[in-house]
C-alpha cells in the first residue's frame, strides 16, 4: 500500500462511481435497481421536526403541543372478540343459531354490565378494568383491510399489509426522539415473539437506531433481562476510552464511504449500549417496587410487563408495546371461553397500570392503547368458536389527552361491520400522531425515490375523541 492510499477500501458503490462516466452510472444503476434495500439508497429528506442536535435520538420539537408525551400499546395479539368485551349485542340472543354469513349467529357467554358514571358496557371478562372505564374512550368501529393474522399484524404495527415499512414505535422515534439518552427510545415486551416476530417492530428503512429493542419478559433477571450488557471487565473509565477510539475510527470510515446507513446505526447503537449498561438494568428490576405495588399488579409474564411499561415510560422511553404473550394467544378457534383465561391474565394488571399511571400524575401524557390485530365473528366457528373478523371490531384508548368515559364509532346490530364514525388502521395512525405532536401528513422519510409516512396516503383524525 502507498503512503498516499486511503486507510479503508472504498465501497462497491465508490468503485462503480469512480470507474468512469459511462460504466460506472450504468453499473450504478443495476446496483441500485437490485439492490434497493441497501442503507445507500436509503438517503432521507430532512425530518419534519427539527432535530436538536446530531444524536438521531434527541429530543425533538413536535409539530404543535403534545397531549401525549409517551405510548404504551397493550397488543392482544391474536384478536380478541368485541362482542364478547366491549360491544353488546342483545340482537345475537334473539338471532341465536339461525343461519348467518359464515355461520350461525352466536350470543356471547359472557354478561355485560353498565360501568362507571359514564355507565358504558363491559364484560365479565374485565371486572378491573370496568373500573377504570370512566378514563377509557371505547372506539367500536374499528375496521381493517384482511382477516388474517400476519397482514392483520402488519397493518396495526406498521400501516401496510406486508413487512416493508417501519413499525409506528419507529416513526415515533424517528419523529420525537427519546427523552432518555441512556434508554432505547422503543421498547418491545414479548416473551418469545407473535407469528412474524421481529417484523412487527422494524425499523425497515428508516436509520437502525430506531429499530425497536426487543426484551424477552418472561427472564426479569435484572442482570440477565439485556445480555451481554454489561462488560465485567473493564470498569466505565476504561470503557469510555476505549469506546471513543473505536467510534473516530467508525467515523473516518464513514466519512469513506455513501451514505452507510447501516455503520451510522451501528455507531449509535455502540453509544446506546455503553449507557445502557449503568441505567436501563435498573429500569427493569421490578424488584424495586414495594409489595403493595407488586400485588396491584398481580403476577405472570403480562402482569410483569405492565410494571416494566410503567417504569419505562417513568424514565423517558417514548413508546413501550407489551404483546400479550408468544404466538398468538387471543385466537379463539375452538372456544370462546379460552378468553376467559387469557382477560383473567390480562385484567387485573391492565387496570393497575392505569391507576398507578394516574396516581403518578403520568396517565395525563400518557397515551394506553389496548387492541389486536382485528376482532372476531358474531358467527360461531364450530361448535363455541369464533373466526377472524375484520370489518368491525373495538380497540380502547386511555389517557394521553383522549376523552375518557366515552364510546366513539358504533357497529351494526349484529357486530358485523363499523358503521359509524368508521375508523380504519391509518385513522388510528393519524390520531396517535396527533396526540403525539406530529402532523401524520409531514412526519415523512424519502426512500427509493418516494416519501414515505406511517399513514401512506390516508388517515383522518378522530378528533371527536380528543379531549
Amino acid at each position: 500500500m502507498t503512503h498516499d492510499a486511503p486507510l479503508f477500501p472504498v465501497s462497491r458503490r465508490q468503485m462503480l462511481a469512480q470507474s468512469g462516466a459511462g460504466f460506472g452510472m450504468l453499473g450504478l444503476a443495476g446496483v441500485l435497481d437490485q439492490q434497493s434495500v441497501h442503507a445507500a439508497a436509503k438517503a432521507p429528506v430532512a425530518p419534519a421536526v427539527s432535530i436538536a442536535s446530531s444524536n438521531p435520538l434527541a429530543a425533538k420539537s413536535p409539530h404543535h403541543t403534545p397531549k401525549a408525551k409517551r405510548v404504551i400499546f397493550l397488543f392482544m395479539n391474536g384478536g380478541p372478540s368485541h362482542v364478547d368485551t366491549f360491544d353488546p349485542k342483545p340482537e345475537l340472543v334473539k338471532q341465536a343459531g339461525k343461519k348467518g354469513p359464515g355461520g350461525k349467529w352466536m350470543p356471547t357467554p359472557f354478561k355485560f354490565a353498565n360501568q362507571g358514571q359514564s355507565g358504558i358496557p363491559v364484560s365479565d371478562l374485565y371486572p378491573h378494568v370496568s373500573t377504570c372505564i370512566d378514563d377509557i374512550c371505547v372506539i367500536r368501529s374499528m375496521y381493517t383491510s384482511t382477516p388474517n393474522h400476519e397482514p392483520g399484524l402488519f397493518m396495526m404495527n406498521s400501516g401496510v399489509q406486508q413487512p416493508i415499512r417501519p413499525a409506528m414505535g419507529s416513526w415515533l422515534n424517528y419523529g420525537l426522539g427519546t427523552e432518555n439518552q441512556n434508554l432505547p427510545g422503543f421498547v418491545v415486551l414479548c416473551p418469545g415473539k407473535p407469528v412474524v416476530g421481529p417484523a412487527l417492530w422494524s425499523n425497515s428503512f428508516l436509520p437502525g437506531i430506531y429499530q425497536g429493542t426487543h426484551i424477552n419478559n418472561s427472564k426479569l433477571d435484572p442482570k440477565k433481562v439485556i445480555g451481554n450488557l454489561t462488560n465485567q471487565n473493564l470498569g466505565r473509565t476504561s470503557q469510555r476510552r476505549l469506546l471513543n477510539l473505536m467510534q473516530r475510527l467508525n467515523r473516518e470510515h464513514l466519512k469513506r464511504r455513501d451514505s452507510d446507513n447501516q455503520l451510522d446505526a451501528r455507531i449509535s447503537s455502540l453509544e446506546m449500549a455503553y449507557r445502557m449498561q449503568f441505567e436501563a438494568q435498573e429500569a427493569f428490576d421490578i424488584g424495586r417496587e414495594t409489595k403493595t405495588t407488586r400485588s396491584n399488579y398481580g403476577s405472570g409474564q403480562f402482569a410483569d410487563g405492565c410494571l416494566i411499561a410503567r417504569r419505562l415510560v417513568e424514565r423517558g422511553v417514548r413508546m413501550v408495546q407489551l404483546f400479550y404473550g408468544s404466538g398468538q394467544p387471543w385466537d379463539a378457534h375452538g372456544n370462546i371461553m379460552d378468553h376467559r383465561r387469557d382477560a383473567g391474565k390480562s385484567d387485573q394488571p391492565i387496570a393497575a397500570l392505569l391507576k398507578d399511571l394516574k396516581s403518578r400524575g403520568l396517565l395525563e401524557e400518557t397515551l394506553v392503547i389496548w387492541g389486536g390485530e382485528f376482532g372476531r365473528t358474531p358467527t360461531a366457528q364450530g361448535a363455541r368458536g369464533r373466526n377472524h373478523h375484520a370489518t368491525g371490531f373495538s380497540i380502547w384508548l386511555a389517557g394521553g389527552g383522549v376523552k375518557g368515559g366515552m364510546i366513539h364509532g358504533q357497529t351494526d346490530e349484529m357486530g358485523m361491520h363499523a358503521v359509524e364514525n368508521r375508523m380504519s388502521v391509518h385513522d388510528l395512525h393519524a390520531t396517535i400522531l396527533h396526540l403525539a405532536g406530529i402532523d401524520h401528513e409531514r412526519l415523512t422519510y424519502r426512500y427509493s425515490g418516494r416519501d414515505f409516512r406511517l399513514t401512506d396516503v390516508h388517515g383522518e383524525i378522530a378528533h371527536q375523541i380528543i379531549a
